[in-house]
């Protein structure tokens, strides 16, 4: 049996470290993002932040301190976080006055500031995002999915009734969705939250849902519907054009760099990274083999190779150290570069060099002076490639004939005894709370979402087998 298969988290954990990701730091569940894990960011921040801006949404900051008494204000949204928020009771060797935390979100901050800014419906609609970190102090923590501090963009926007903002909500779930399959070729599904999963203070979330490779889901998105509820407790309010004072309904929409690991644990290999060109960042390597070193020509033509790709935007590097060509092969397939090229003197002779793509087994020949049209294509092609690679796992692991726990049971038991991941269960429920929550204590299967688009309609709950109010897709999640 495969590492991957047989351990799925040491897998995680050894590719990470063997691309060069990230460190691990002094402080538990905070790391250090080395410039290729970065970089991946930076491609996820570029796609994001042109859309959001492109949808009338700007860009600001706000403080990474919050007063105790602002989450006091909402009770809902304190609860849902206080067990993981962490405290800054001390500064410049004085006690504060007021405990300060480290922002787990920014509702409560923003909404303090927009009942400042927000007087008249001429201010609305607010659409503001913000790129930042926040803070959660999780008990289990693994590198880019679940760690102390991560990076993360969180937009926050004020409307003047119910109907723009949820307009707004679906709006960004739907960017979210494009950007996740388009960018890092994961297919999501996409959905309303269960009552119990919403966000802390929410009215309505919706997601957008990924499968692992070891059939776990992660939340790769999520857009929210706040209706008044922020508004009231931070008196957010306006005049309409009725001079009637009304208060602001809002929405918040989150994505982090879980979706760092994401890509990593859809698209990994037993090699390790495989990276979707689009956020690779080398998408091309060319490697001089042979004994290059006496025939300057190799690197006149890699050079000139190198030129083209430059000019038209590919992320082009050229390893021309002293290591041995298998060590170079070696070295880049692990930072799961999307596409290798090989030139020595016999290639040269044959007019021709050697194509390689991370994701597929075979090198092949490709004629120089087509070679940078044959690149471009292969990029393209390998991100589609890997979109529906990913999209027929996720179909062959999304389990759409269990309706009932003893059937549940049955399936998981079979999983494990013939060693292959349980993957989702699509499934009625009737939406009361206590048979969600005893599917969860039963089987450690949590709600997932409720799709917009299911494969199939479910007529009777699950766990109790009254009629179902929702189809429901249920995973192991991280």
């Amino acid at each position: 049996m495969s590492q991957k298969t047989n351990d799925f988290t040491k897998w995680y954990i050894d590719t990470i470290q063997k691309a060069d990701l990230m460190d691990y730091t002094p402080v538990r569940g905070c790391i250090a993002f080395k410039p290729d894990g970065y970089e991946l960011w930076e491609h996820i921040q570029a796609e994001m932040d042109k859309r959001f801006k492109e949808t009338g949404h700007r860009n600001a900051y706000f403080p990474m301190l919050i007063p105790e008494s602002f989450f006091q204000k909402e009770k809902d949204h304190i609860e849902g976080f206080s067990p993981e928020l962490p405290w800054v009771t001390e500064a410049a060797g004085e006690q504060l006055e007021e405990r300060l935390a480290l922002r787990p979100t920014s509702e409560t901050m923003i909404g303090h500031l927009y009942s400042n800014w927000i007087k008249s419906y001429r201010d609305l609609p607010v659409l503001i995002n913000q790129w930042a970190n926040v803070f959660r102090w999780e008990k289990k923590t693994l590198p880019f999915i679940r760690t102390s501090e991560f990076l993360w963009q969180e937009g926050h926007t004020a409307h003047v009734d119910e109907e723009e903002a949820r307009k707004e909500t679906m709006q960004m779930l739907a960017i979210y969705k494009e950007v996740v399959e388009g960018l890092l070729a994961i297919p999501v599904y996409d959905g309303e939250k269960t009552p119990s999963e919403r966000f802390a203070g929410a009215v309505d979330t919706f997601s957008i849902e990924a499968m692992m490779q070891d059939g776990k889901a992660v939340q790769a998105g999520t857009s929210h519907y706040l209706g008044t509820k922020f508004a009231e407790a931070f008196d957010i309010k306006y005049l309409n054009k009725e001079n009637k004072h009304t208060y602001v309904h809002t929405t918040s929409w989150g994505t982090s760099t879980r979706l760092i690991g994401s890509v990593i644990m859809v698209h990994g290999d037993e090699q390790g990274l495989v990276l979707p060109p689009k956020i690779a960042p080398t998408q091309v390597v060319l490697i001089p083999v042979g004994p290059w070193k006496k025939n300057p020509t190799i690197i006149e033509k890699l050079d000139e190779i190198f030129a083209a790709l430059k000019a038209k935007g590919i992320r082009v590097r050229l390893d021309d150290s002293d290591q041995s060509p298998g060590y170079k092969f070696n070295e880049w397939e692990l930072k799961g570069v999307p596409v290798r090229i090989e030139l020595g003197p016999r290639d040269l002779e044959n007019n021709q060099g050697l194509m390689k793509a991370r994701d597929e087994g075979e090198k092949v020949s490709v004629p120089l002076e087509s070679i940078v049209e044959s690149i471009e294509k292969e990029l393209e092609t390998m991100q589609t490639r890997l979109f529906e690679k990913a999209k027929a796992f996720r179909e062959e692991n999304s389990h759409t004939h269990i309706d009932s726990m003893e059937q549940l049971n049955q399936h998981l038991a079979e999983s494990e005894q013939n060693g292959t991941i349980p993957g989702w269960i699509l499934a009625g429920w009737c939406g009361d709370d206590t048979c969600e929550e005893s599917v969860k204590e039963e089987t450690k299967f949590t709600t997932r979402n409720i799709p917009f688009n299911p494969p199939t309609t479910k007529h009777s709950c699950i766990h109790c087998g009254k009629d179902a109010k929702h189809t429901v897709w249920f995973a192991r999640a991280y």
